[in-house]
């Protein structure tokens, strides 16, 4: 790093990504700020600048040898292999900087006094992460699966069950579909859509409710989808539309006298009934009819990009969070609001 761009990232202050330290600190104390950049997007310590950005200097010998062995390798789990450089300042003064990137093994935790403790970066201060905010880390890193998770309160009658046999029968096309409750019961444990519970309970998990469930909403607040639609480029209070949506993601396909397989009204999925709900605001029909009869419907966006777009949403939201996916239709534009793992 060249001289003139550690002296603009200091003149800039602390932030999310940046901290000054002194170099007389305690390992654990720093050990605590490089966990809480690497559970969120990385970052450096600037060692030798004080809080208020006055340029001190490092004192400490072997600074280099005690970074990697005190803090990195003996407070800090996983393992952060960091950038360590030096620049001088002047004859008297030279400032180390300690960088790294986001962490991929989420959470790092600091290893101090026989425990572990999982730090946070909220602004340009660390803080120990809430139950939710780890589970939040535990997911992004791969190690905990919020979708697997329990949902209290739902038993194998929060399920549709002919939604979950339309799908073995027809879209998986399982040709040994269960027939009395124990064996779906074992059926749905093997799929992951229902996990054992206290005692020889068993229920639902975020995955089969949201998915199957009859009524997702009343045992999973966020399981919902919020549509809005404004006659201008603004939120605003007055919306022309703003529903909450409630539905399994899977429809319902039945069979007709033809033998053909249709999704009736009654038997949307979420993505089905978002898609009927917001059609009057994002489409229209000519004013011309055809040789048919029939008016064309033309579409501001096209609607399986529109499928695409909400699907994503679904598939890729963090369901530790209690708030909706939020469908915002605007005069110019069209904005999916999910939240997402950070």
């Amino acid at each position: 790093m060249l001289k003139t761009e550690l002296l603009e990232i200091i003149a800039n202050s602390e932030n999310s990504g940046v901290e000054f330290k002194r170099d007389d600190i305690r390992p654990e104390q720093l050990a605590k700020e490089v966990v809480a950049m690497a559970n969120l997007n990385g970052g450096m310590v600037i060692l030798g600048v004080e809080d208020d950005g006055t340029i001190s200097g490092i004192q400490r010998p072997n600074l280099e040898e005690w970074v990697m062995d005190s803090v990195f390798g003996a407070k800090i789990h996983p393992l952060i292999l960091p950038f360590y450089e030096e620049v001088k300042i002047d004859d008297e003064r030279r400032v180390a900087i300690v960088s790294f990137t986001q962490g991929i093994t989420k959470p790092y935790v600091l290893r101090h006094q026989g425990r572990e403790e999982i730090y946070i970066r909220v602004g340009s201060t660390s803080r120990l992460a809430t139950r939710e905010q780890q589970a939040r880390l535990f997911a992004s890193g791969g190690i905990l699966h919020p979708e697997m998770l329990p949902v209290t309160g739902t038993n194998f009658q929060s399920l549709d069950l002919d939604r979950l046999d339309d799908y073995l029968r027809n879209v998986i096309e399982d040709p040994d579909v269960p027939e009395d409750k124990a064996d779906w019961v074992d059926r749905l444990l093997g799929l992951g859509f229902m996990v054992e519970g206290i005692g020889d309970q068993v229920v639902c998990t975020i995955a089969g409710l949201v998915l199957f469930g009859v009524s997702p909403r009343r045992y999973l607040r966020q399981s919902g989808l919020r549509v809005l639609a404004f006659d201008g480029e603004d939120k605003t209070y007055r919306a022309e539309l703003d529903s909450v949506l409630e539905a399994p993601m899977v429809g319902l396909w039945r069979r007709d006298e033809q033998g053909s397989r249709r999704l009736a009204e009654n038997d949307y999925g979420l993505i089905e009934r978002f898609i009927d709900t917001i059609e009057p605001f994002i489409s229209e029909e000519d004013t011309d009819i055809d040789s048919g009869f029939r008016r064309e419907r033309r579409w501001h966006y096209p609607r399986e990009a529109i499928r695409e777009l909400l699907i994503n949403a679904l598939a890729h939201r963090d369901w530790t969070r209690s708030v909706d996916i939020e469908v915002a239709c605007y005069s110019d534009r069209l904005e999916v609001i999910s939240p997402a793992y950070s």
